[in-house]
């Protein structure tokens, strides 16, 4: 037990870095609540159509996350060393791969927006006007792409501080940002303090507002402090990355990039899976996803405190003080899912009562947050494994541990239980869920292995 367990100096030390990246995430999940409320008191197409949306554009989220997590790993490591030349290397790599999936994420959805989107439009429940919901969701997507430019400034900036150890500044953009968002969102959806009505499109106006106030905040103050952050001093007097770190980071990020991408377009794909039994499925999904986003920030938060925690102490040489503190993370991890697990659980009916729907869609986001309460514990256990083996630089195990189980064995699952089953969305949606268990002893394994234990910077 007392490899699991740590002293009182240890969860301070964790919580340094996990609560302001907790408060940071809880505070934008609870508002991003908020907001999806507000577009659901538009009505369920409407919900829809963002939703939709917003499931594709997670798909170039998490395909920047890993090329910013991957180059990421060097990062953390250079800052174990305080390599302040290394870290301004990686961090003009991050923004030159960054517009690179920007500007192939735009082409893809600009000409290809009503084909996507018509992906997820199926005949199967009682309620829904499908055109209407087509019609919304590329209306939202045409406003949504221009904020897409300061998300890479602020995923380079503040994914750096962070793997620099500073977490209160990126936490403090976003809050600020998030608030912004949710005054703005009220104001142009209904049209209040005079300002006029627009809808779903005054929700993508708000986000995209908030995005550059956020970006703004966090390359101002780092460029106002760079006696704290000293590898920004001559950022930009050069391009220069050496083509020995590039052909390394590519390396170590191509399998990320990878995985991020193809994990979020797998998951997109099961949510198209899953809307072949109808809209109310889409829009029940949606509610899920906003309030499960909102009880589990404990568990990202602590699996970011893995990535940065023993990142540095692999980067310091540090490799069994790392197995250490991973293994107590992980635990601790695990143990607060099930506490936060169990509140939502019993929950789950009240929160489909604060959208405007109907029934049916009520009762569906219920069910199907119950489930994903069940399995909160096993998705705490998997985060903080992933970035655990990633943190060592064993990307391409993470790959295959992560969106090729993915697409070999969940996605497969779903769609055999949706189209050639007669199973409710509730027991299929269980069964896909529950391939977790699988990935959990498999990340076991890999843990106790210890192949990912390693310093990959000189």
């Amino acid at each position: 037990m007392r490899k699991l367990i740590g002293d009182k100096a240890f969860y301070k030390k964790v919580f340094a870095v996990a609560i302001p990246i907790m408060l940071q995430n809880g505070i934008s999940n609870f508002v991003n609540l908020l907001d999806n409320i507000m577009v659901g008191r538009l009505g369920t197409e409407q919900m829809s159509g963002v939703s939709i949306v917003n499931q594709l554009i997670f798909i170039f989220f998490l395909c920047l996350f890993g090329a910013v997590g991957g180059i990421g790993i060097f990062t953390a490591q250079y800052a174990g060393q305080k390599n302040d030349e290394g870290i301004r290397q990686t961090f003009r790599f991050k923004l030159f791969l960054g517009f690179i999936i920007l500007a192939l994420f735009c082409a893809i959805f600009i000409l290809k927006d009503t084909e996507l989107i018509s992906l997820y439009l199926h005949e199967g429940s009682k309620e829904g006007d499908l055109a209407l919901t087509l019609s919304c969701g590329k209306q939202y997507m045409a406003v949504m792409l221009i904020g897409l430019i300061p998300v890479i400034l602020e995923q380079v900036y503040s994914s750096t501080m962070r793997e620099c150890g500073e977490t209160v500044v990126p936490m403090i953009a976003s809050v600020v940002a998030v608030f912004v968002n949710l005054f703005f969102n009220y104001v142009l959806i209904f049209g209040n303090f005079g300002a006029p009505a627009l809808g779903i499109v005054g929700a993508a106006v708000a986000t995209n507002i908030s995005r550059f106030l956020q970006a703004g905040i966090v390359v101002i103050y780092t460029h106002t402090h760079a006696n704290k952050f000293g590898y920004i001093t001559g950022m930009y007097k050069s391009v220069k990355v050496p083509f020995d770190l590039i052909k390394k980071m590519m390396f170590m990020a191509t399998p990320l990039i990878l995985n991020e991408t193809l994990w979020a377009a797998g998951i997109a794909v099961q949510t198209q899976i899953y809307s072949a039994r109808g809209l109310s499925v889409v829009a029940g999904l949606n509610i899920n996803s906003t309030i499960y986003n909102v009880f589990n920030i404990a568990f990202i938060a602590m699996g970011d405190a893995v990535a940065i925690i023993v990142g540095q102490l692999l980067g310091a040489g540090k490799n069994e003080e790392a197995t250490d503190t991973a293994y107590k993370i992980i635990s601790f991890s695990t143990v607060m899912c099930i506490g936060i697990g169990a509140v939502l659980y019993f929950l789950a009916p009240l929160f489909p009562e604060i959208y405007n729907t109907t029934d049916e869609v009520k009762e569906i986001a219920a069910g199907i947050i119950r489930i994903s309460a069940i399995m909160m514990p096993v998705n705490g256990f998997l985060h903080s494994t992933y970035f655990t083996i990633r943190s060592g630089g064993k990307t391409i195990i993470t790959f295959l541990f992560d969106s090729v189980f993915l697409w070999v064995i969940s996605v497969p699952l779903a769609y055999v239980l949706v189209y050639m089953t007669g199973m409710s969305i509730f027991a299929a949606f269980f069964f896909v869920e529950a391939t977790g268990i699988i990935k959990a002893f498999i990340g076991w394994l890999i843990l106790k292995s210890g192949t990912w234990n390693n310093t990959i910077v000189s």
